[in-house]
């Protein structure tokens, strides 16, 4: 189950109306499994139906991370004209097996719709969000 607060869903939505049409993507570091800090990226694709991190940014994201003792406790993107759901490509592309994969469709701009997940060896799970 993910465990997330209000704040940290509305600035992930924010970013994901914000990049519409784009796919929009980011990070959300913390400690312990608990997600703490919103860290909005660059799409690299700048693409309605993919996402790639900037590999330099995310290198120093990465570190920024490692030397604040935290760790990518979210990693988020949007889909901007199908449902919350990884694609295949998302399936091939995650490699934090600790992550929640979170997930928003901006297809619908009066309806929001934000789904987590585990993907570990291209199994994807979802899971119950908790919005506290």
């Amino acid at each position: 189950m993910l465990t997330i607060s209000r704040d940290l869903v509305d600035k992930i939505i924010e970013h994901a109306r914000k990049d519409h049409p784009d796919e929009a993507c980011g990070v959300i570091a913390g400690r312990d499994g608990v997600p703490e800090r919103f860290i909005p990226m660059e799409n690299a694709e700048r693409s309605p139906t993919f996402y790639r991190f900037d590999s330099m940014e995310q290198f120093r994201v990465w570190r920024e991370m490692d030397d604040r003792d935290e760790e990518p406790v979210v990693i988020y993107h949007s889909h901007t004209a199908t449902e919350a759901y990884p694609s295949r490509t998302d399936v091939s592309y995650a490699s934090e097996p600790n992550a929640h994969y979170v997930l928003v469709s901006t297809r619908d701009e009066n309806d929001v719709e934000f789904r987590s997940y585990r993907i570990v060896d291209g199994v994807v799970t979802e899971e119950e969000v908790r919005i506290v």
